[in-house]
């Protein structure tokens, strides 16, 4: 049984790759036949390979959503009445976060851990790097509350390190170094994660059922976003995402992913495989690895160890960026991890799957480049290419003009935006026949909010282009990006604000389409939907940051809150008042 079920991973595996190349190769085919029409040259061949490379990293995502689309998540065998035998600590940590916020998040899960009146053992504990002396002292503060607000003596811990060796990695080896022994799991958080006590009782049961199993990633859903750009990104994780994460799941099997936070791994897997030593030389490809989390699930692979998603789970949450701006500082440092996989990629005894998932992950990186290279080489053509010779036979009178090979040009371009659109459409699609978009308001609504999302991600692609370029370049160039503190709360911008982060996207935007005019006008039509954005870029940084209301892009959580979504909102709203109440009056002075 094993064995067949090895060769139906290894059958999926195949055919997705295979119906990848089969689309960038067509998408290749079809771009040297539109370059033959007036006599290929060696740009033609550098732009079919850039088109290849490109259509290659569209289809894979499109593959995986097929996936997705084609099965269902089944949750794996194990009983949810049995006891728990294991002891479980929930980690935290903190880098400079607003402790107000984070405390009361974990004083949420307890109380809907409480709620379940399940005996297990499960503890908290909050590990600070946070460099701030006053955020610090509030720490302090704020965890005494905690302790006596869920009478959590015993069972809540926090500590804060001398020096950040590590990052977050660091922070929790140095947990697991001096006091993971006394835990069986850990399930481990970000700041900005909430999850609901039956999921995290779930999570233990579920690695108590199999005792191979080192990791199980949730999938997490984005929450109380407010702002236009926010609610994309949060309905795009509700509605889009379960789809994606199935094709994943499938995939992987039990090389599964690994995404820093709401997961739970087994303790002794993990500090017996996970020590991730820094790499030689000095960032941004040497110190630590910084998108550790891919790595660690690599060496619990290598470890013969399982790690799987369980994308029926729900109940998991987290928060997301409110601008593009800030997203796109969370993302500098995921590209600098990720490019730093480059030296992790040969490493020995990996499994074959964990070194593709570093290269898709490298790719994710690098394919704007590709991109970016294809219209540079689109609008030097012209300069370059021989001119025509429309009297190709001596002695001749009627000129020879070349066959028109529009049409393959105008296909390969319908091509890409199948790949691009159709997935979603098709998500939409599903959705409101089986009945997954009432959540959503509807089937109706779910189809314009899935318009919506798609004209929103149109608009904004060209800026995440130059973003995602810029911080290739700066890696490629050796400058660190370091690991900056997350925005949280109102990420509204300010006009001062969206020309300083984006002024440089205009000027590129400008003189690209400058460019296009004086030297292949007849490229210009296709080329206004990349160029205009990057023009206006901080009107558009500046207006997907405001808030944002109705039911457009609406999520279930909007109208109907979780359960411990309700019981954070409670337990913050009484925290602030208590506080204020108790607040020093000289201090307020």
């Amino acid at each position: 049984m094993r064995q067949i079920r090895l060769l139906g991973l290894a059958f999926l595996r195949l055919f997705a790759i295979a119906l990848a190349l089969i689309a960038g190769l067509g998408a290749f085919v079809l771009f040297l036949q539109f370059g033959d029409a007036d006599g290929l040259d060696a740009l033609d061949v550098i732009r079919a390979l850039l088109i290849l490379i490109s259509t290659l990293w569209l289809a894979w995502g499109a593959v995986q959503a097929l996936i997705g689309l084609t099965s269902r998540p089944r949750a794996p065998r194990y009983d949810p009445l049995k006891p728990i035998a294991g002891r479980t600590v929930i980690l935290m940590p903190v880098y400079n976060e607003d402790p107000l916020a984070t405390f009361s998040r974990l004083a949420a899960m307890d109380a809907s851990l409480k709620a379940t009146h399940d005996p297990a053992t499960v503890h908290f504990a909050i590990l600070s790097d946070t460099r701030n002396e006053t955020v610090a002292r509030r720490e302090l503060t704020m965890f005494r509350h905690l302790v006596l607000d869920c009478d959590g003596l015993g069972r809540f811990f926090y500590r804060r390190r001398e020096n950040n060796t590590g990052k977050k990695a660091g922070n929790i080896e140095d947990f697991f170094k001096r006091s993971g022994a006394a835990y069986d799991y850990a399930v481990i958080l970000d700041a900005d994660s909430l999850m609901e006590g039956q999921t995290i009782l779930a999570l233990i049961r579920r690695m108590e059922a199999k005792p191979r199993m080192g990791l199980i990633q949730t999938l997490p859903k984005v929450i109380r976003a407010r702002s236009r750009f926010g609610r994309a990104m949060q309905f795009s994780a509700s509605f889009f995402s379960p789809v994606f994460a199935r094709g994943l799941a499938m995939m992987q099997g039990k090389t599964g992913p690994f995404w820093g936070h709401n997961a739970i791994v087994r303790v002794r897997a993990f500090a017996s495989s996970c020590g991730l030593p820094p790499l030689r030389g000095n960032p941004p490809f040497g110190g630590h690895v910084m998108s550790h989390d891919y790595v660690e699930a690599a060496m619990l692979a290598k470890h013969n160890w399982m790690v799987r998603l369980d994308d029926d789970l729900e109940g998991s949450f987290e928060e997301g960026p409110e601008n593009l701006v800030d997203h796109a500082k969370r993302d500098r440092r995921w590209c600098q991890g990720n490019l730093q996989h480059s030296r992790i990629i040969g490493a020995p005894g990996l499994k074959a799957w964990s070194r593709f998932v570093f290269a898709q992950g490298i790719m994710a990186y690098i394919s704007p480049l590709f991109w970016l290279g294809f219209i540079l080489a689109s609008i030097a053509a012209p300069l370059l290419a021989p001119p025509t010779n429309y009297f190709p036979e001596p002695n001749w009178p009627f000129p020879y003009f070349p066959p028109s090979e529009a049409s393959k040009a105008i296909g390969l371009f319908i091509g890409i935006f199948v790949l691009l659109l159709l997935p979603k459409i098709l998500i939409a699609a599903q959705a409101g026949l089986n009945g997954r978009a009432k959540g959503f308001g509807g089937a109706g609504m779910g189809f314009v909010s899935t318009l919506s999302e798609l004209v929103l991600s149109s608009i904004t692609a060209p800026i995440f282009l130059m973003y995602a370029t810029r911080s290739v370049m700066q890696v490629l160039m050796g400058r660190d990006g370091g690991w900056p503190t997350n925005n949280r709360g109102d990420g509204t911008l300010g006009w001062g604000e969206s020309l300083s982060a984006s002024w440089w996207i205009v000027a590129i935007g400008v003189v690209g389409l400058a460019a296009t005019w004086a030297f292949a006008p007849g490229l210009m039509l296709w080329l206004l939907p990349v160029g205009v954005p990057m023009v206006v870029a901080p009107a558009i940084l500046r207006w997907t940051s405001l808030p944002s209301r109705g039911r457009i892009m609406g999520v279930p959580t909007e109208y109907a809150p979780a359960a411990v979504m309700q019981l954070h909102d409670a337990i913050l709203e009484r925290w602030t008042v208590e506080l204020e109440a108790a607040r020093d009056p000289s201090e307020a002075a």
